[in-house]
Protein backbone atom coordinates (compact mmCIF):
# COMPACT_ATOMS: atom_id res chain seq x y z
CA UNK A 1 0.00 0.00 0.00
CA UNK A 2 0.80 3.59 -0.74
CA UNK A 3 1.91 4.98 2.54
CA UNK A 4 -1.00 7.72 2.93
CA UNK A 5 -2.84 4.47 3.25
CA UNK A 6 -0.96 2.99 5.79
CA UNK A 7 -1.48 5.96 7.45
CA UNK A 8 -5.27 5.50 7.33
CA UNK A 9 -5.29 1.74 7.77
CA UNK A 10 -2.55 1.98 10.97
CA UNK A 11 -5.23 4.71 12.20
CA UNK A 12 -8.52 2.28 11.58
CA UNK A 13 -6.45 -1.02 13.58
CA UNK A 14 -5.74 1.66 16.63
CA UNK A 15 -9.46 2.24 16.93
CA UNK A 16 -9.74 5.94 14.99
CA UNK A 17 -13.64 5.38 14.30
CA UNK A 18 -14.05 9.81 13.41
CA UNK A 19 -11.91 11.28 10.57
CA UNK A 20 -12.49 14.71 8.81
CA UNK A 21 -10.50 16.36 6.42
CA UNK A 22 -10.57 18.31 3.41
CA UNK A 23 -8.60 17.49 0.18
CA UNK A 24 -5.39 18.92 -0.72
CA UNK A 25 -2.08 17.12 -2.77
CA UNK A 26 -0.25 15.03 -1.65
CA UNK A 27 -2.63 13.64 1.04
CA UNK A 28 -5.68 12.91 -0.68
CA UNK A 29 -5.50 8.94 -0.38
CA UNK A 30 -5.99 9.49 3.08
CA UNK A 31 -9.30 11.00 2.65
CA UNK A 32 -10.37 8.89 0.05
CA UNK A 33 -8.98 5.64 1.85
CA UNK A 34 -11.21 6.34 4.88
CA UNK A 35 -14.01 7.48 2.75
CA UNK A 36 -14.18 3.38 1.87
CA UNK A 37 -13.05 1.99 5.27
CA UNK A 38 -14.78 4.34 7.35
CA UNK A 39 -18.36 2.88 6.69
CA UNK A 40 -16.91 -0.77 7.14
CA UNK A 41 -15.81 -0.66 10.40
CA UNK A 42 -18.98 1.24 11.63
CA UNK A 43 -16.63 4.61 11.90
CA UNK A 44 -17.65 7.97 10.75
CA UNK A 45 -15.39 10.40 7.33
CA UNK A 46 -17.01 13.50 7.02
CA UNK A 47 -15.33 15.55 4.02
CA UNK A 48 -15.70 18.73 5.88
CA UNK A 49 -16.00 22.44 4.09
CA UNK A 50 -12.35 23.62 5.11
CA UNK A 51 -9.58 22.69 6.88
CA UNK A 52 -10.61 25.49 9.82
CA UNK A 53 -14.09 22.83 9.94
CA UNK A 54 -11.93 19.64 10.12
CA UNK A 55 -9.69 20.25 13.20
CA UNK A 56 -12.83 21.23 15.06
CA UNK A 57 -14.63 18.21 14.57
CA UNK A 58 -11.72 16.12 15.86
CA UNK A 59 -11.89 18.42 18.43
CA UNK A 60 -15.77 18.11 19.16
CA UNK A 61 -14.94 13.65 18.77
CA UNK A 62 -12.35 13.77 20.86
CA UNK A 63 -14.31 15.47 24.06
CA UNK A 64 -16.89 12.71 23.47
CA UNK A 65 -13.67 10.46 24.20
CA UNK A 66 -13.50 8.88 20.57
CA UNK A 67 -10.17 8.46 18.86
CA UNK A 68 -10.24 11.24 16.04
CA UNK A 69 -7.87 12.10 13.43
CA UNK A 70 -7.36 15.11 10.73
CA UNK A 71 -4.97 14.77 7.43
CA UNK A 72 -3.54 17.64 5.31
CA UNK A 73 -0.90 19.31 3.47
CA UNK A 74 1.52 22.28 4.44
CA UNK A 75 -0.70 25.05 3.89
CA UNK A 76 -3.49 22.86 5.45
CA UNK A 77 -1.74 22.53 8.48
CA UNK A 78 -1.35 26.07 8.77
CA UNK A 79 -4.99 26.58 8.74
CA UNK A 80 -5.36 24.06 11.60
CA UNK A 81 -3.42 25.94 14.33
CA UNK A 82 -5.51 27.64 15.73
CA UNK A 83 -7.39 24.12 16.85
CA UNK A 84 -4.37 22.24 17.63
CA UNK A 85 -3.21 25.21 20.20
CA UNK A 86 -6.78 24.38 21.28
CA UNK A 87 -6.50 20.84 21.95
CA UNK A 88 -3.58 21.27 23.67
CA UNK A 89 -5.05 23.45 25.45
CA UNK A 90 -8.10 21.35 26.38
CA UNK A 91 -5.65 18.23 27.09
CA UNK A 92 -7.28 16.56 24.72
CA UNK A 93 -6.04 13.53 22.58
CA UNK A 94 -6.13 13.52 18.53
CA UNK A 95 -3.87 12.67 15.47
CA UNK A 96 -3.07 14.92 12.82
CA UNK A 97 -0.61 13.58 9.88
CA UNK A 98 0.97 16.47 7.59
CA UNK A 99 2.11 15.18 4.19
CA UNK A 100 4.51 17.90 3.37
CA UNK A 101 4.97 19.58 0.42
CA UNK A 102 6.72 22.90 -0.66
CA UNK A 103 6.55 25.82 0.43
CA UNK A 104 5.80 28.77 1.39
CA UNK A 105 3.08 29.51 0.66
CA UNK A 106 1.13 27.32 -1.65
CA UNK A 107 4.08 26.78 -3.16
CA UNK A 108 4.39 23.35 -4.96
CA UNK A 109 2.97 19.65 -4.60
CA UNK A 110 6.52 18.68 -4.42
CA UNK A 111 7.98 16.49 -1.34
CA UNK A 112 9.39 19.08 1.32
CA UNK A 113 10.59 18.97 5.53
CA UNK A 114 10.05 22.44 5.52
CA UNK A 115 7.34 22.32 8.19
CA UNK A 116 9.90 21.11 11.16
CA UNK A 117 9.84 24.56 12.86
CA UNK A 118 5.64 24.98 12.52
CA UNK A 119 5.21 21.13 13.75
CA UNK A 120 8.53 20.64 16.88
CA UNK A 121 7.92 24.44 17.89
CA UNK A 122 4.61 24.75 18.63
CA UNK A 123 2.73 26.46 15.24
CA UNK A 124 -0.37 27.65 17.23
CA UNK A 125 -0.47 30.29 19.53
CA UNK A 126 0.78 29.38 23.49
CA UNK A 127 3.16 27.56 25.78
CA UNK A 128 2.40 23.83 24.39
CA UNK A 129 4.34 20.95 22.51
CA UNK A 130 2.70 18.38 20.35
CA UNK A 131 4.21 14.58 20.28
CA UNK A 132 6.12 15.18 16.79
CA UNK A 133 6.90 11.14 14.82
CA UNK A 134 8.54 10.87 11.52
CA UNK A 135 8.59 7.69 9.97
CA UNK A 136 10.93 6.94 7.15
CA UNK A 137 9.02 4.02 5.31
CA UNK A 138 5.65 2.64 4.70
CA UNK A 139 5.88 0.12 7.48
CA UNK A 140 6.82 2.59 9.56
CA UNK A 141 3.90 5.07 8.50
CA UNK A 142 1.50 2.07 9.47
CA UNK A 143 3.16 1.45 12.92
CA UNK A 144 3.40 5.42 13.78
CA UNK A 145 -0.10 5.72 13.17
CA UNK A 146 -1.25 3.64 15.66
CA UNK A 147 1.65 4.53 18.45
CA UNK A 148 -0.07 7.94 17.92
CA UNK A 149 -3.09 6.91 19.29
CA UNK A 150 -1.78 5.46 22.31
CA UNK A 151 0.76 8.51 22.43
CA UNK A 152 -2.56 10.86 22.59
CA UNK A 153 -4.42 9.11 24.53
CA UNK A 154 -1.88 8.11 27.42
CA UNK A 155 -1.04 12.07 27.75
CA UNK A 156 -4.06 13.52 27.15
CA UNK A 157 -2.10 15.96 23.65
CA UNK A 158 -2.38 16.12 19.95
CA UNK A 159 0.19 14.02 17.96
CA UNK A 160 1.34 15.35 14.60
CA UNK A 161 3.15 12.51 12.15
CA UNK A 162 5.65 14.15 10.25
CA UNK A 163 5.87 12.62 6.52
CA UNK A 164 6.27 13.57 2.93
CA UNK A 165 5.06 13.79 -0.44
CA UNK A 166 7.21 10.99 -1.43
CA UNK A 167 6.62 9.00 1.53
CA UNK A 168 2.65 9.67 1.14
CA UNK A 169 2.97 8.56 -2.45
CA UNK A 170 5.49 5.89 -2.62
CA UNK A 171 4.34 2.05 -2.34
CA UNK A 172 5.37 -0.62 -0.32
CA UNK A 173 4.33 -4.22 1.08
CA UNK A 174 3.45 -3.58 4.85
CA UNK A 175 3.18 -6.59 7.33
CA UNK A 176 -0.53 -5.85 9.23
CA UNK A 177 0.53 -7.79 11.83
CA UNK A 178 3.95 -5.79 13.07
CA UNK A 179 3.59 -4.15 16.62
CA UNK A 180 7.06 -2.78 16.76
CA UNK A 181 5.96 0.47 18.24
CA UNK A 182 2.79 -0.74 20.09
CA UNK A 183 2.69 0.92 23.63
CA UNK A 184 -0.46 -1.36 23.89
CA UNK A 185 -2.42 1.18 26.51
CA UNK A 186 -5.13 1.34 23.89
CA UNK A 187 -7.88 0.73 26.64
CA UNK A 188 -7.53 3.91 28.70
CA UNK A 189 -10.44 5.04 30.85
CA UNK A 190 -11.75 8.64 29.24
CA UNK A 191 -13.04 9.88 32.91
CA UNK A 192 -13.02 12.71 31.52
CA UNK A 193 -14.88 12.47 27.94
CA UNK A 194 -18.13 14.68 27.23
CA UNK A 195 -20.76 11.42 27.48
CA UNK A 196 -23.70 12.51 29.05
CA UNK A 197 -23.66 12.99 32.87
CA UNK A 198 -27.02 11.19 34.11
CA UNK A 199 -24.96 9.45 37.13
CA UNK A 200 -22.11 11.71 37.78
CA UNK A 201 -21.22 15.16 38.15
CA UNK A 202 -20.89 17.02 34.65
CA UNK A 203 -17.54 17.56 32.98
CA UNK A 204 -15.95 20.62 31.43
CA UNK A 205 -13.47 21.08 29.31
CA UNK A 206 -12.19 24.45 28.32
CA UNK A 207 -8.90 26.51 27.39
CA UNK A 208 -10.72 29.51 28.65
CA UNK A 209 -9.51 30.58 32.30
CA UNK A 210 -9.58 34.14 33.56
CA UNK A 211 -9.35 34.12 37.06
CA UNK A 212 -6.37 35.24 37.83
CA UNK A 213 -3.27 32.85 38.00
CA UNK A 214 -5.52 30.10 36.90
CA UNK A 215 -3.94 29.83 33.43
CA UNK A 216 -0.90 29.77 34.72
CA UNK A 217 -1.46 26.43 36.88
CA UNK A 218 -2.59 24.82 33.61
CA UNK A 219 0.55 25.77 32.22
CA UNK A 220 2.84 25.09 35.05
CA UNK A 221 0.49 21.47 34.82
CA UNK A 222 1.33 21.00 30.75
CA UNK A 223 4.79 22.27 31.57
CA UNK A 224 5.89 18.86 33.72
CA UNK A 225 3.73 16.67 31.72
CA UNK A 226 6.49 17.90 28.22
CA UNK A 227 8.84 17.33 30.99
CA UNK A 228 7.75 13.54 31.86
CA UNK A 229 7.41 13.52 28.04
CA UNK A 230 11.15 14.01 27.11
CA UNK A 231 12.20 11.57 29.70
CA UNK A 232 9.87 8.62 28.56
CA UNK A 233 9.27 9.12 25.24
CA UNK A 234 12.41 9.43 22.80
CA UNK A 235 12.76 7.62 19.62
CA UNK A 236 15.92 7.51 17.57
CA UNK A 237 17.28 4.92 15.35
CA UNK A 238 21.20 4.52 14.97
CA UNK A 239 23.85 2.78 13.22
CA UNK A 240 27.75 2.76 12.71
CA UNK A 241 27.98 4.77 15.83
CA UNK A 242 31.01 3.00 17.18
CA UNK A 243 33.56 3.43 14.63
CA UNK A 244 32.53 6.64 13.11
CA UNK A 245 34.51 9.63 12.59
CA UNK A 246 31.48 11.71 10.61
CA UNK A 247 27.95 11.77 12.37
CA UNK A 248 25.21 12.28 10.24
CA UNK A 249 21.70 13.30 11.43
CA UNK A 250 18.97 13.23 9.29
CA UNK A 251 14.75 12.08 9.13
CA UNK A 252 12.08 10.82 7.93
CA UNK A 253 12.06 10.18 3.68
CA UNK A 254 15.99 11.61 3.85
CA UNK A 255 17.73 9.38 6.02
CA UNK A 256 15.92 6.67 4.01
CA UNK A 257 17.96 7.95 1.12
CA UNK A 258 21.02 8.17 3.61
CA UNK A 259 21.01 4.90 4.41
CA UNK A 260 22.46 3.38 0.89
CA UNK A 261 24.85 6.81 0.63
CA UNK A 262 26.09 5.20 3.91
CA UNK A 263 26.90 1.64 3.31
CA UNK A 264 28.13 2.57 0.15
CA UNK A 265 30.84 5.39 1.81
CA UNK A 266 32.01 2.84 4.41
CA UNK A 267 32.74 -0.10 2.11
CA UNK A 268 35.40 2.52 0.46
CA UNK A 269 36.62 3.14 3.81
CA UNK A 270 35.00 6.44 4.99
CA UNK A 271 34.09 5.81 9.06
CA UNK A 272 30.51 7.23 8.94
CA UNK A 273 27.63 7.51 11.37
CA UNK A 274 23.97 7.65 10.84
CA UNK A 275 21.47 9.00 13.59
CA UNK A 276 17.67 9.21 12.70
CA UNK A 277 15.36 10.96 15.27
CA UNK A 278 11.94 9.07 14.95
CA UNK A 279 10.74 11.81 17.70
CA UNK A 280 11.10 15.36 16.39
CA UNK A 281 9.64 16.19 20.22
CA UNK A 282 10.36 14.80 21.72
CA UNK A 283 14.27 15.23 20.41
CA UNK A 284 17.02 13.15 21.23
CA UNK A 285 19.19 15.54 22.42
CA UNK A 286 20.86 13.62 24.59
CA UNK A 287 21.57 10.60 22.10
CA UNK A 288 23.05 13.30 19.52
CA UNK A 289 25.42 14.93 22.31
CA UNK A 290 26.98 11.64 23.50
CA UNK A 291 26.82 10.23 19.66
CA UNK A 292 28.94 13.46 18.54
CA UNK A 293 31.35 13.41 20.71
CA UNK A 294 34.98 13.73 18.97
CA UNK A 295 33.23 13.34 15.76
CA UNK A 296 32.28 15.53 12.78
CA UNK A 297 28.49 16.44 12.33
CA UNK A 298 26.80 16.76 9.07
CA UNK A 299 22.89 17.05 9.08
CA UNK A 300 21.11 16.63 6.01
CA UNK A 301 17.29 17.42 5.40
CA UNK A 302 14.55 19.20 2.84
CA UNK A 303 14.55 22.18 4.56
CA UNK A 304 16.80 25.53 4.80
CA UNK A 305 18.24 24.31 8.10
CA UNK A 306 15.43 23.56 10.43
CA UNK A 307 16.06 20.77 12.38
CA UNK A 308 19.64 21.90 12.48
CA UNK A 309 19.23 24.65 14.98
CA UNK A 310 18.27 21.57 17.66
CA UNK A 311 20.76 19.58 16.63
CA UNK A 312 23.24 22.39 16.71
CA UNK A 313 21.68 23.03 20.18
CA UNK A 314 22.70 19.78 20.99
CA UNK A 315 26.24 19.37 20.11
CA UNK A 316 26.63 22.29 22.18
CA UNK A 317 29.57 23.82 20.29
CA UNK A 318 31.49 21.04 20.99
CA UNK A 319 32.28 20.39 16.96
CA UNK A 320 31.87 21.22 14.13
CA UNK A 321 28.12 20.60 12.14
CA UNK A 322 27.72 21.02 8.54
CA UNK A 323 24.52 21.29 6.38
CA UNK A 324 23.52 19.80 3.49
CA UNK A 325 19.54 20.81 2.26
CA UNK A 326 17.54 21.92 -0.36
CA UNK A 327 14.26 24.03 -0.62
CA UNK A 328 11.06 24.07 -2.22
CA UNK A 329 10.54 20.94 -2.94
CA UNK A 330 14.17 20.04 -3.93
CA UNK A 331 15.39 16.18 -3.23
CA UNK A 332 19.78 16.27 -2.53
CA UNK A 333 20.58 13.24 -5.13
CA UNK A 334 23.14 10.55 -3.49
CA UNK A 335 25.83 11.94 -5.69
CA UNK A 336 25.31 15.35 -4.21
CA UNK A 337 25.17 14.02 -0.85
CA UNK A 338 28.44 11.53 -1.16
CA UNK A 339 30.11 14.77 -2.94
CA UNK A 340 29.56 16.92 0.67
CA UNK A 341 30.10 14.25 2.77
CA UNK A 342 33.46 13.20 1.46
CA UNK A 343 34.61 16.97 1.08
CA UNK A 344 33.68 17.14 4.83
CA UNK A 345 35.04 14.16 5.67
CA UNK A 346 38.70 14.82 4.16
CA UNK A 347 39.17 18.61 5.48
Amino acid sequence: MSGNEAFAEGAILAGCRFYAGYPITPQNEIPAYFSRRMPQVKGIFIQAESEIAAINMVFGASCAGKRAMTSSSSPGISLKQEGISYLAGCMLPAVIVNVMRGGPGLGNIAPSQSDYFQAVKGGGHGDYHSIVLAPSNVQEAYELAQLSFDLADKYRMPVIILADGMLGQMMEQVDLNAEHYALKTIKIKKSWALRGAKNRRPNIIRSLFLKEGALEEINKKLQRKYKEIQKKEVRYQAAFLNDSKLLIVSYGIMARILEDVVRSLRKQGLRLGLLRPISLWPFPTKEIKDASNNKKVLVIEMSAGQMLEDVRLAVDARCSVDFLGRTGGGIPTQEEIAHKIKTIYNK
